[in-house]
């Protein structure tokens, strides 16, 4: 007879009657729980956890999908009554669950639970793959029709809503028969970011007393806690008393966990268990976290002591011993992940210690890169009204541009920037029997270039709103029963070549037969009236400033020139920046001989911009100096020249680079400034001064902050504020003390009237530091210099460039993304540092990159924030080399893997149980209990 999943089907047991109204909302504790294939529209309370499940209606899956119920050969007296029914999907290679009224931002714990139960008849169980959002989690491979198993993940929602799609590989058609969504705390699972996602691979309840599955409401988050017990290897120790969290406790394991635990048989001196990886489809070798738990039970006497070292694979995890504290919970757990071919963890008595060693629980997790961008917000709220109002069907499941070209909707096309969401540029729905008008919503498509919507049922008017659609090339609205005029935004891009409109076989259109052309004579007549308007004013305006500086030179005290009016008139028509009326040039003035002098007639170029020349000077007391001197062939370079001579007289931050004076000497135009010895922070990072010389850590650090100290200064500290805008590596200079210092305000644009933002005409920057929703929108904001400051975080972690070129461009933020995701800090660590740093403060600052480079600028922090951080990260680097708050594992090899199996011995049954592709395995002698045929092996 075939093995029955006992675990999961009487640990679940004893399932509730309570029926209740079904309701695509969280509940109040945030909670969504989904009854899958549950017919009708009501759904039911749990006895025992009293939680409420709902039946998946068209709330969540738009009706795909149709509903089983498992053989009854396969329903137990005592099974949970959440396996009894299944929702299977036939039709499409995609099909997705659609979670909503979720908090963007927040950590959620999503679980997924499958029993084939033969519910077709075929008696062949499936194998297909899970993605939440557009990023693959996990392979579901049913190996029996009554094997139970549940898939979990936690991860970062970046939106209002998440959705869990069943990709059909060919193998059998894909099925569900639970899935439940939890929400945890920002705090929970440090591991856990936007990058990247834990996937479960177990967790474990050591030496309950009552063998049961511990979960809500024990444990407030609706975690699984498996038992696990071993009476041959192991001695079970419980306390009736509670047991506490730590303060800023990261996981908040639930007493009724902590309140067991085990300890070597016999008083030994040693716990040891193992486990192998899981491969995976996208990552034969995956890399994973392991988190144990640990609490003191005894009350311990004076001349008592438990103390105990970890190994992984015979090498101490942390140099510290530990020492668990009475009734307070102590998690152990490795920084980044582990990537090994093999796990083999010992829990050692120390030589002083008087006790054995405990463990309470364990939780293992695998790593999930979630580095794919959903397609752009507002492209996606648009499709998707467009597939509702037009019923649209086919494959318009998920994400519509993803992930990546293969699962792309039907009929669309999108665009894929590096770094920043997926748009959507082309709409091809000719021939779909659309009817009603056309939607509004095309016009939120902002990027779309060619919208085919020929030979439908269309009717009524062609909407004005597609005027301002900049990117569209093609409008094929041919064959359609539309009626009325064009709008006269489409005609004129018509007339100038920009847009290909097709109408043909269209009644009603342009039935007056003048709507379809653009009206040129009133446009003419327009220009006409308005050039010379516009000329008269300009003249008036001329004349009036004629007036009122030929006032100002009669009210002077003398009649040579004013060096402060001179620079501010040469400037009025070159930028924004501070121009007013209060302006004071305090620094001192040259003249061009005087610079020759400085100079030694410009002998020694220390740099070169789009300005000109920086040369190198000394002033009469010996004073060294860097002289920027306006090249008579630079246009662009006058604005930016004369923006930073009013910026820099104007604000003085240590933490900015220091003008020291000015020559405006009739053609020659010139700043004088402190002079910066150790040159700019890009060459330190490429190698290229001391010869290759690599920077310390802690200098990069300091570097890093004072960097931010100056962004901060300028965003906070300046009134009007300001925001710099060419924020890179090659602005930030160092003098002999290595101070930083951030420099080149040409392109730095003011705030105005209290905005938070600057719209410009045209986005000026770097290639590789330029912010993308700048990019889009063209509206600055200071987080902007925050995007760029993030990619030099990443240059100071990394040492390469802002944009990678081999083996194919990519972007620093995207490379490092990868990396990262993949828990290995080694691979994104400037290898020249040789490990000299403490990496701790290293993952912070990756971290506080990361965030600064979010696409969305609200997701971004501000430099203030910034700063904080890195005062936190200096904090780290100058203390111990290894904190003891949480006794963390720091692996430093390569960033390596875990694996589990585990033999226990209960009654007289073998039970199988899949948890996240491991499966664990039990064999029953006395009662019937949890058992698992891979998870970690103790021996």
């Amino acid at each position: 007879m075939a093995a029955t999943p006992w675990l999961l089907l009487l640990c679940l047991a004893a399932a509730g009657g309570g029926v209740l109204q079904a309701r695509a909302q969280p509940d109040s504790k945030g909670f969504i729980s989904i009854d899958c294939g549950l017919q009708g529209d009501t759904g039911r309370t749990d006895n025992v956890t009293k939680l409420a499940y709902v039946p998946d209606n068209g709330e969540y899956t738009d009706d795909a999908g149709t509903c089983h119920n498992i053989s009854a050969v396969y329903i137990t007296p005592f099974m949970h009554r959440s396996w009894y029914n299944v929702r299977s999907f036939a039709a499409g290679a995609r099909n997705c669950y659609t979670l909503r009224s979720l908090v963007p931002g927040l950590k959620y714990l999503v679980r997924a639970s499958f029993m084939y139960g033969n519910y077709d008849g075929l008696n062949r169980p499936p194998g297909f793959d899970l993605h939440v959002g557009v990023n693959y989690w996990h392979p579901v491979k049913i190996s029996r029709p009554d094997e139970a198993k549940y898939v979990e993940v936690i991860v970062v929602v970046p939106d209002d809503f998440v959705q869990i799609c069943l990709i059909n590989t060919g193998a059998g058609t894909p099925f569900i028969s639970g899935l439940s969504l939890r929400p945890l705390k920002k705090t929970m699972y440090p591991q856990v970011t936007t990058a990247q996602g834990l996937v479960l691979l177990n967790r474990f309840n050591f030496g309950p007393t009552k063998n049961e599955l511990i979960r809500y409401p024990d444990d407030q988050y609706d975690r699984l806690w498996f038992p696990w017990v071993n009476p041959v290897l192991w001695t079970e120790m419980s306390t009736t008393r509670k047991v506490q969290n730590m303060a800023n406790d990261f996981f908040e394991v639930p007493p009724a966990v902590l309140q067991t635990a085990i300890t070597p048989w016999n008083n030994g001196s040693q716990i040891q268990f193992s486990w192998d990886p899981q491969p995976q489809p996208n990552d034969p070798s995956p890399a994973y976290f392991a988190i144990m738990h640990f609490t003191e039970l005894q009350l311990l006497p004076s001349n008592a002591m438990r103390e105990f070292y970890i190994n992984l694979n015979g090498e101490l995890w942390h140099r510290d011993a530990v020492t668990p504290e009475y009734l307070y919970s102590r998690p152990s757990f490795n920084t980044f992940a582990a990537r090994k071919s093999q796990y083999n963890i010992t829990i050692n008595a120390t030589a002083r210690s008087t006790l054995p060693p405990i463990i309470n629980a364990l939780e293992v997790f695998s790593v999930l890169p979630t580095t794919n961008l959903g397609t752009d917000v507002g492209d996606v709220s648009a499709i998707m009204e467009i597939r509702a109002k037009y019923q649209v069907r086919t494959n318009w499941i998920g994400d519509p541009c993803g992930p990546g070209t293969v699962m792309v909707w039907d009929s669309l096309t999108c665009s894929y920037p590096i770094a920043s969401p997926p748009r959507i540029t082309r709409v091809d729905l000719s021939s779909r029997s659309l009817n009603g008008g056309i939607s509004i919503s095309f016009a939120n498509l902002k990027v779309v270039q060619y919208l085919n919507l020929s030979n439908n049922n269309l009717v009524g008017a062609v909407p004005d709103a597609l005027s301002g659609l900049t990117s569209l090339t093609v409008l094929d609205l041919s064959g359609n029963q539309i009626s009325g005029s064009i709008p006269y935004g489409l005609l004129i891009k018509v007339h100038d070549g920009s847009l290909d409109l097709r109408y043909d076989n269209i009644q009603d259109l342009c039935t007056n037969g003048s709507s379809c052309q653009p009206v040129k004579r009133k446009s003419k007549l327009a220009m006409y009236i308005a050039i010379p308007a516009v000329v008269m004013v300009m003249i008036i305006v001329a004349g009036v400033i004629f007036c009122f500086m030929r006032r100002g030179r009669k009210g002077s005290m003398n009649n040579s020139a004013n060096p402060r009016r001179e620079l501010m008139t040469s400037y009025a028509s070159g930028t924004d920046v501070y121009m007013d009326n209060s302006l004071q040039l305090e620094n001192r003035r040259f003249t061009y001989e005087d610079l020759q002098v400085i100079t030694n007639n410009f002998q020694k170029v220390l740099g070169q911009g789009g300005f000109g020349k920086v040369y190198n000077g000394f002033l009469e007391d010996a004073t060294q100096v860097a002289v920027k001197l306006l090249s008579h062939s630079s246009i662009q370079g006058v604005n930016e020249f004369l923006a930073e001579a009013q910026i820099l007289t104007r604000i003085h931050h240590m933490n900015l680079v220091s003008l020291i004076g000015y020559c405006k000497d009739g053609e020659h135009m010139a700043l004088i400034y402190e002079y910066m010895s150790e040159g700019t922070l890009q060459e330190h990072i490429e190698g290229t001064k001391y010869n290759g010389g690599c920077l310390p850590w802690k200098q990069r650090l300091r570097i890093a902050l004072e960097s931010a100290q100056g962004l901060e200064y300028l965003h906070k500290g300046c009134n009007p504020p300001l925001i710099h805008r060419d924020v890179k590596a090659t602005n930030i200079l160092l003098n002999t003390r290595m101070e930083a210092r951030i420099a080149d305000f040409g392109l730095s644009k003011a705030f105005n009237g209290g905005n938070d933002h600057v719209s410009t005409e045209k986005v000026v920057g770097t290639p590789g530091y330029v912010d993308p929703e700048y990019h889009a929108t063209m509206q600055l904001t200071a987080k902007s210099d925050v995007y760029s400051f993030g990619v030099v975080l990443l240059e100071l972690v990394t040492g390469k460039p802002a944009i990678l070129r081999e083996p194919a461009p990519i972007s620093i933020i995207q490379w490092a993304r990868q990396r990262m995701a993949r828990g290995n800090i080694d691979s994104v660590v400037d290898a020249r540092m040789c490990g000299m740093y403490d990496i701790n403060s290293v993952w912070k600052v990756v971290e506080i990159a990361l965030k600064c480079s979010a696409y969305s600028s609200t997701q971004r922090p501000t430099m203030t924030n910034v700063v904080v951080q890195l005062q936190e990260c200096i904090e780290l680097e100058e203390g111990p080399l290894v904190e003891d708050t949480n006794n963390d594992f720091y692996m430093g090899d390569d960033g390596d893997n875990l694996n589990l199996s585990y033999d226990v011995y209960v009654t007289n049954q073998s039970t199988d149980m899949n948890l996240n592709k491991t499966t664990f395995k039990m064999e029953h002698n006395v009662k019937r209990v949890a058992s698992m045929p891979t998870g970690p092996v103790a021996r």
